[in-house]
């Protein structure tokens, strides 16, 4: 048998360490600023307004007032002054005719033995002499909404990377070893 050479080849082997990069992203809160305006409420109301006019409850209690007295009686005394004339004229009419019956002097002025009534110092009494006047007036109301007022501001992302590691090696390098035969050195 014949020797043989032999030939051991070891390949080369690299070595790859490779990490992948990172990206950071952070984005800070929007800030919000509210702003409020509170709603107004406004109303006014006015007192009501009551009247009440008693004078001819007071002219029919004692009079009322002395120019109003002083008018009545003077409107009475001419109504009394025009009954009185009329009264007068009728009696003289039927003195006129004394020959009738019923005509005489004693039945003619005798029975006018009533007194001249003075004149009625005070109004008429009545249940509607007191008026009474109520008045009120509607509130005026006055509203303002609410207002808010919104402000964002807002801010934009961050935005960072951090690159990976790569790492190239060799871990085997490429050999090639010839182991000879053995040769037999003994002749």
């Amino acid at each position: 048998m014949q020797p043989i050479l032999q030939i051991r080849q070891t390949p080369a082997l690299i070595g790859i360490d490779a990490d992948p990069g990172a990206y950071s992203i952070s984005q800070p809160k929007a800030e919000v600023n509210i702003t409020t305006t509170p709603s107004e409420l406004t109303v006014q109301s006015t007192r009501p307004e009551l009247k009440i006019d008693q004078s001819a409850a007071r002219a029919a209690y004692y009079g009322g007032g002395m120019l109003e007295m002083n008018k009545r009686i003077y409107s009475g005394i001419q109504q009394l002054y025009l009954q009185g004339i009329a009264r007068k004229v009728d009696q003289g009419n039927r003195m006129a005719e004394f020959f009738k019956p019923g005509n005489t002097i004693a039945e003619v002025y005798g029975t006018d033995t009533e007194p001249n009534s003075f004149p009625e110092i005070r109004g008429p009494a009545s249940y509607d002499n007191v008026e009474i006047h109520f008045e009120t007036r509607a509130p005026q109301i006055d509203f303002r909404p609410a207002q808010v007022d919104i402000q964002v501001e807002r801010h934009r992302p961050e935005i960072e990377y951090t690159r990976g590691k790569l790492n190239i090696y060799m871990q085997q390098y490429a050999s090639v070893q010839f182991i000879p035969p053995e040769v037999n050195v003994q002749m």
